[in-house]
């Protein structure tokens, strides 16, 4: 695996996104994406923080990625892998796996 550790981040509000019906809170799948990650791909180390929009942030990047969501450029939650967005809305896990994968992470057997 390279040198670097991935940051995960999983930007999102308490409310559900009202294009993403029946799908889980952005705070569920932050916790899921942890859960998952940590089960396929185990002592493999990363970082995973969770933004929400509707707070005060004081990271001008955070600040940018919230407006954008706010303007409707993308549906939350929002995931990103290293600034990469990875999903969504609705997120799924294999684009995040093979995204983890591509920087050298390996599958548990």
């Amino acid at each position: 695996m390279k040198n670097q550790i991935p940051i995960i981040e999983v930007y999102g509000a308490d409310q559900i996104c009202a294009s993403c019906v029946n799908a889980p809170s952005s705070k569920d799948t932050y916790e899921w994406l942890e859960a998952a990650i940590s089960r396929k791909f185990p002592d493999q180390p990363f970082k995973i923080r969770y933004i929400d929009i509707n707070q005060p942030l004081t990271d001008k990047r955070d600040q940018e990625y919230a407006e954008r969501i706010h303007n409707d450029e993308f549906f939350y939650p929002l995931v990103l892998i290293n600034d990469e967005v990875v999903g969504e809305g609705y997120i799924q896990i294999k684009p995040v796996f093979k995204a983890l994968e591509k920087l050298g992470f390996v599958p548990a057997e």
